[in-house]
């Protein structure tokens, strides 16, 4: 708890609502999927996207802690699984961290035209955690002027590449023709049959539509969070779903859905947009270098939104056991420093091992393209970590209302299990097509993700082990508190 109330207001909870989930990186993966990504989007806004944010709106006020999901997790299923939900929820931070840093000098090079050297490439991504981990030991009223400028921004070139693809379609027409109606179904396949792998496209959507449960970690510092917390939700999952099918929409216009690429297609459609729309080069290059600045602002903005929601969680943790006790230490105002400190380290460390892969095996094409070896990790971590969340809200919402003036979801029996099991059941197809992308060759799969497979049975097996410690001394405990009486 601080020592000072900071006012933080609905304008700001949305716009860090926003910021927060509102990814500007995961927008060109999602226009890659192709013309099939409208139905895509609408199925998972309804089975996913809604129920998950109303389910986070009511645990956020039910349960009021700066605990987040180790709270809610914590009073449904006990300290065990909780501590399973931490570590997958903090270990994806430092990986998404290196993933993005990585992802600052591809954006440097390409809006530059230029090859930087190794020192160069560290000095530069060294920098961006060193900020990111300066920003995670405020709190999120002291820093909301960092998440209202990034979320405006984000909007702001967002929205501009979506009118970009309007104006170019209707002027130019579409880079990606539609020959038929099948072009819009999910999963139908170029010789008309089922292309089951398509269903890897539901956990980038997923990915792009998490983080409305960090909003209710902001309790403390709003004025009014009972009312607060459900609108910032609300309004802010309005805006998220415009500002991620438009920009989407302006890509696909203007790029061959087959040469988008996932780390760098932000600034290629921009370019092919503007190029499409008659725009002299040297404009367009002035405007690629301002965009491309801008954009990487927003990803400083980002990572500063999600940094108190993630660290209270493991702060949280940390005073259970789960991590090192040390990580539990808040500053003056409330703010868990040090694990922001040992989350900043370990991001270092990570850029500092994939700058040097990528540098010594560039052939290595799944180890050169270290945004997505480490963005693929924290995504399965990411999701790992929220299955629990809807499997708590049905066993929560039995409990009846906890808060009298807390957001109630008011549905039966029947609508709440549909409303848990559903994004539940989404998120096991995301984890299990992300890892096992060919269901039909094994053989293949191995090849392409033995890297990803491995890691993550390190994460499990890790997380394992620290839970197990951390019962392991509740055990002791227990017996020494015996022993005295």
């Amino acid at each position: 708890m601080p020592k000072k109330k900071y006012k933080f207001r609905l304008f700001s909870a949305v716009l860090a609502t926003v910021c927060i989930i509102l990814v500007g990186d995961a927008v060109a993966p999602t226009a890659a999927i192709g013309n099939s990504m409208y139905i895509w989007w609408a199925v998972m806004l309804i089975g996913f996207f809604v129920p998950y944010a109303l389910i986070s709106a009511e645990l956020g006020t039910q349960y009021p802690s700066e605990g987040g999901m180790y709270t809610w997790i914590k009073k449904a299923f006990g300290k065990k699984w909780a501590g399973r939900v931490a570590w997958f929820y903090w270990v994806n931070f430092p990986l998404w961290i290196a993933s993005l840093a990585d992802l600052i000098t591809t954006m440097i090079m390409q809006m530059f035209g230029i090859e930087m050297e190794m020192w160069m490439v560290l000095a530069i991504q060294l920098f961006y955690i060193f900020l990111v981990t300066i920003l995670g030991m405020l709190r999120i009223s002291q820093s909301d002027w960092v998440s209202n400028i990034g979320a405006i921004i984000k909007m702001i070139l967002l929205g501009a590449i979506g009118c970009l693809g309007l104006y170019v379609l209707f002027t130019k027409g579409t880079a990606n023709p539609i020959e038929g109606w099948q072009d819009f179904v999910p999963l139908a396949s170029a010789d008309g049959g089922i292309d089951w792998a398509g269903l890897g496209f539901v956990a980038l959507i997923i990915f792009n539509m998490l983080g409305f449960e960090v909003v209710g970690t902001f309790y403390d510092d709003m004025d009014k969070p009972k009312s607060q917390i459900p609108k910032a939700i609300i309004l802010g999952g309005i805006l998220i779903a415009i500002f991620y099918i438009f920009p989407s929409f302006g890509m696909g216009v203007g790029t061959p859905f087959e040469e988008i690429q996932t780390n760098t297609g932000f600034l290629d459609s921009y370019n092919v947009l503007m190029a499409n729309a008659g725009i002299s080069e040297a404009a367009i290059q002035a405007i690629t270098i301002t965009v491309g600045g801008l954009f990487i602002l927003t990803l400083i903005s980002n990572i500063s939104s999600w940094t108190f929601g993630v660290y209270s969680v493991t702060a949280y943790a940390a005073e259970d056991g789960v991590f090192p006790k040390s990580w539990a230490k808040r500053n003056k105002d409330g703010a868990p420093y040090v694990v922001s400190i040992w989350t900043g380290l370990i991001s270092a460390v990570l850029a500092v091992a994939g700058i040097v892969i990528a540098y010594v095996f560039p052939e290595e094409e799944e180890l050169s393209n270290m945004f997505w070896a480490f963005f693929s990790l924290s995504l399965v971590c990411l999701l790992l970590s929220y299955i629990p969340m809807f499997a708590a809200f049905i066993k929560l919402h039995k409990q009846g209302q906890q808060v009298k003036n807390g957001y109630w979801l008011k549905v039966g029996p029947v609508l709440k299990w549909i409303m848990g099991l559903i994004p539940l059941l989404l998120l096991f197809v995301a984890l299990f097509f992300v890892l096992v992308p060919y269901p039909d060759d094994f053989a293949l799969v191995w090849e392409e993700n033995k890297v990803l497979i491995i890691s993550t049975a390190v994460c499990i097996v890790v997380g394992e082990l620290m839970v197990l410690n951390m019962v392991r001394k509740d055990h002791k405990k227990k017996i020494a508190r015996k022993t005295k009486r």
